[in-house]
C-alpha cells in the first residue's frame, strides 16, 4: 500500500491557477517594466517549485527511484508515465531556470519577456490534469484529499 500525501499535492495544485493567471497577465501586458520583470520572475519560480514539489511527493508516495536533481524529478515522473513527452520537455526547460532564478538572480534580464512565460500556462494546466489522472488511475476514488 502506498502513502501518497494527497493533501500536500492538492495544496500545490490549487496554487497553480494563480501562477498561471499571473503569467498570462504579465505576458499580455508586457512593457518590460521592473514590476513586470519581478512578477514574471516570481511566477516562473513558483511554477518550478510547485512542479518539483508535486513530483517529489509522487516519487516518495509511489516509491519511485530517488531523484538526484530537479531535472531528475521531471525525468522520473516522465518515466513513470505521469507526464507525456511534450510536457516532459517543457518542464525540463522550466526546472533549468532554477539556478538563474534562485542563485544567479542578479543576472536575470528583467526587461525581457521569457518565452516560458507565454508557453507555461497551458503546460501547467496540462500538468495538473496529468497528475490528477495519474492519482486516479493508481489510487482510485477522488483525487481530492480526505
Amino acid at each position: 500500500m502506498y502513502y501518497v500525501n494527497r493533501e500536500q499535492i492538492e495544496k500545490r495544485l490549487l496554487s497553480l491557477p494563480q501562477t498561471i493567471e499571473a503569467m498570462r497577465l504579465v505576458a499580455a501586458q508586457w512593457e518590460g517594466t521592473l514590476l513586470q520583470g519581478l512578477a514574471q520572475e516570481r511566477a516562473l519560480h513558483l511554477a518550478l517549485e510547485a512542479v518539483t514539489d508535486i513530483g517529489s511527493y509522487l516519487i516518495d508516495g509511489f516509491i519511485m527511484r530517488d531523484a538526484g536533481s530537479y531535472e531528475d524529478i521531471i525525468d522520473i515522473i516522465h518515466g513513470e508515465t505521469v507526464i507525456d513527452d511534450e510536457l516532459h520537455e517543457m518542464l525540463l526547460r522550466l526546472v533549468r531556470l532554477r539556478r538563474p532564478l534562485v542563485q544567479d538572480y542578479y543576472e536575470w534580464d528583467r526587461k525581457a519577456l521569457h518565452p516560458l512565460t507565454m508557453e507555461l500556462p497551458a503546460a501547467l494546466e496540462h500538468f495538473a490534469d496529468r497528475v490528477n489522472r495519474y492519482l486516479l488511475s493508481e489510487l482510485g476514488g477522488s483525487t481530492k484529499p480526505n
